[in-house]
């Protein structure tokens, strides 16, 4: 009898790091019909499931954090059983002190087929990025993971803390801050000596990240004092000691630094990416949506005659995808653009050319629409040019070109301004917890201070919150809206945007 395929899914999100997933991690989710997170799992890694995946937060079934997880077992099961390909994303590896294996036995008495895809766990995450070798040859050859979850002066504890205190190697303590006391005491009632080095690491691998050195025996008065809270680790050992000279992420310019980013959420990833690269918690709250045009026959009729231009001029990726992803629609292929010159308005529109084993015939030095004009029109004099754009914007390359060569403009996407009422996101801003709001249009500039209440407003005004710009044209927007511009990217890209951004932190910073 064959066996029978995987139904469910129990991933490791791993420690918070939206790159620290797996690639099986992200295969299993790009194939969900129900992704089951924790709490913890970063809103981010449920962007690699379908859009039309169902999306259900533990936190968000009945009963407390010990009741809770029956319900959580009864989920699986009933949705594998409907048919459903079933992801449960569980912070760090679903196998160590995540009840993982709870789970499984409860999918194998059901006769529920699973698969179990390790992550990266939290101990391993805080030693990387706190710069904490857990094993170093002069000083650990052997590492313990360890709950400090429950309490270590329990007659039935199920951790040997006398043995752990003799353990010849590195400790590494989960789930142990609310009882740091209390473990410190038992590891120093049994020997250890109290002038081990310790470190404890909260919101590891995170732009959140904090470290705390000390001693073993003053770690619980350190810990307290620098209010650290969990989620957090302790390490415990010799190999403390290095972070002086190892420790790498928490000098990232932009660590603990809350950054918004505001762009199509397909697109946001990226600019995310690079920000947390560079140490920032970031939130992703999308203020347009790339849709659809109302009306595809201008496009469909475009392509059907692309023989009649010379010229195709695309001013963003987004109408790259849309326009020459429609040529399969209508039967067509690349085939179909014959002699026609290509022009972008900058990289990230080359790029996406490039996507389709395009090159662009010409890219302005500066990456604005008055710059794409000034650089066409001599090359375009007299000739027939097709303008692919949003389905609203400026207009000024085609008032621009229309003096010298024959246009025409078709929308190949619209752009849909979102609710923003009820945002989780928004409401940080307004409180002030969000640093920098990134913008990188002026549609996307005018469509999120319009949904800007006077509390948020305020907090812009006061300088609390700090607007940063692609572009003049994105400034120009932003002040015409009546707010100031921390900062405007002199090279008008993401790329140019994080510069300026990290320029502006440090300022802030000095």
């Amino acid at each position: 009898m064959a066996e029978q395929s995987p139904q469910v899914f129990l991933v490791g999100a791993g420690p918070g790091h939206p790159g620290l997933l797996t690639l099986r991690a992200v295969e299993c989710l790009a194939q969900a019909d129900l992704v089951v997170y924790d709490r913890l799992v970063p809103p981010r890694l449920l962007d690699h499931a379908p859009a039309d995946a169902e999306r259900l937060c533990v936190a968000d079934l009945p009963g407390g954090h010990t009741e809770r997880y029956p319900h959580v077992q009864n989920v699986l099961i009933e949705a594998a059983r409907a048919g459903k390909r079933v992801v449960r994303l569980k912070g760090g590896d679903p196998f160590l002190f995540g009840r993982g294996g709870e789970e499984a036995e409860a999918l194998r008495q059901a006769g529920i087929a699973f698969e179990v895809v390790p992550g990266v766990t939290a101990a391993l995450a805080a030693g990387a990025f706190a710069g904490i070798p857990l094993t170093q040859r002069s000083h650990a050859s052997a590492v313990a993971l360890v709950t400090g979850h429950e309490d270590p002066a329990k007659p039935e504890s199920g951790v040997d803390w006398a043995a752990l205190a003799r353990f010849p190697g590195t400790l590494a303590i989960y789930m142990g801050i609310t009882r740091l006391g209390l473990i410190v005491q038992a590891l120093l009632e049994n020997g250890r000596a109290p002038d081990t080095p310790a470190a404890v690491i909260r919101w590891a691998a995170t732009g959140a990240e904090e470290t705390v050195e000390s001693s073993l025996a003053d770690l619980p008065k350190t810990v307290a004092e620098e209010g650290l809270s969990p989620p957090a680790v302790a390490i415990i050992g010799p190999v403390a000691r290095l972070r002086a000279q190892l420790a790498w992420f928490e000098q990232r310019p932009l660590i603990g630094k809350h950054v918004l980013s505001t762009r199509p959420r397909a697109q946001a990833a990226e600019l995310a990416a690079r920000l947390e690269q560079e140490g920032a918690v970031t939130h992703i709250e999308p203020v347009i949506d790339i849709k659809e045009p109302a009306d595809w026959g201008p496009v469909e009729r475009a392509l059907q005659n692309l023989g009649r231009f010379n010229w195709l001029v695309f001013t963003s990726a987004n109408g790259v995808q849309a326009f020459l992803g429609r040529l399969k629609h209508v039967g067509l292929d690349l085939r179909a653009l014959g002699k026609s010159k290509l022009a972008a308005i900058g990289p990230g529109t080359a790029e996406a050319l490039r996507a389709f084993h395009l090159k662009p015939d010409l890219v302005p030095l500066e990456y604005r629409s008055e710059s794409l004009a000034l650089a066409l029109k001599e090359p375009a004099r007299g000739q027939r040019v097709l303008l692919v754009r949003a389905d609203r914007g400026r207009e000024v390359l085609r008032e621009e070109l229309q003096a010298v060569a024959d246009v025409e403009q078709i929308a190949a996407y619209a752009q849909v301004e979102l609710d923003l009422q009820g945002s989780a996101v928004i409401d940080e801003l307004r409180q002030g917890k969000i640093d920098y709001v990134t913008l990188t249009s002026s549609n996307i500039a005018r469509a999120l201070l319009r949904a800007l209440d006077a509390e948020s407003r305020a907090q812009i005004v006061s300088g609390r919150v700090r607007l940063v710009s692609i572009s003049p044209v994105t400034s120009a927007a932003i002040k015409e809206m009546g707010l100031p511009v921390a900062a405007e990217a002199t090279v008008y890209t993401t790329t140019g945007v994080v510069e300026a951004l990290i320029g502006l932190a440090k300022k802030d910073n000095a």
